[in-house]
């Protein structure tokens, strides 16, 4: 019940969000016609196209460990004086990314899977897993012998059995 409600739920706020966008678009003539008159927008929407190419180039290419930087820069660089000389925006300036500690052992990944495969295998062959699967495999096959001696005889039995 619950799980119907939250996706009705959202369902209702994506139409909200779709009324929203269809009124408020960027195509109504309206808006380009503050946009084409004021040169402050002008400036915050080709930083915003920026950002978005920026983003559309990040998906493609791979990035160095400085791009943390270099993007906090770029976006400190838009922010107003007073913003961009405080000692938050120094800090973020030279921020640089602390690779989480998945990352940093990324490259041994294969050499622990293979060395946690061997330790299972041989953890296996202590608690005599392998000899449980061959006394399954024996009495599986005693069974389908017997099956054969009952319904066909001993002679077909042992001929289907002997190799």
């Amino acid at each position: 019940m619950k799980n119907m409600k939250e996706k009705n739920c959202k369902g209702i706020r994506q139409r909200i969000f779709d009324a929203l966008v269809s009124r408020l678009s960027l195509d109504a003539d309206w808006v380009r016609a503050h946009i084409a008159n004021c040169p402050r927008c002008q400036r915050r929407l080709a930083a915003v196209g920026r950002v978005d190419l920026a983003f559309t180039i990040l998906k493609s290419e791979p990035h160095s460990l400085d791009l943390l930087r270099r993007a906090n820069s770029q976006a400190i660089g838009v922010l107003k004086h007073s913003l961009r000389t405080s000692d938050k925006a120094e800090k973020l300036k030279n921020m640089i990314p602390m690779p989480k500690l998945y990352e940093k052992c990324k490259k041994y990944q294969s050499s622990v899977l293979n060395a946690a495969a061997c330790i299972m295998i041989l953890a296996m062959f202590k608690a005599g897993v392998f000899k449980g699967i061959e006394t399954f495999k024996e009495t599986g096959s005693a069974v389908v012998k017997n099956y054969y001696v009952t319904n066909a005889g001993q002679d077909i039995s042992d001929e289907i059995f002997s190799s």
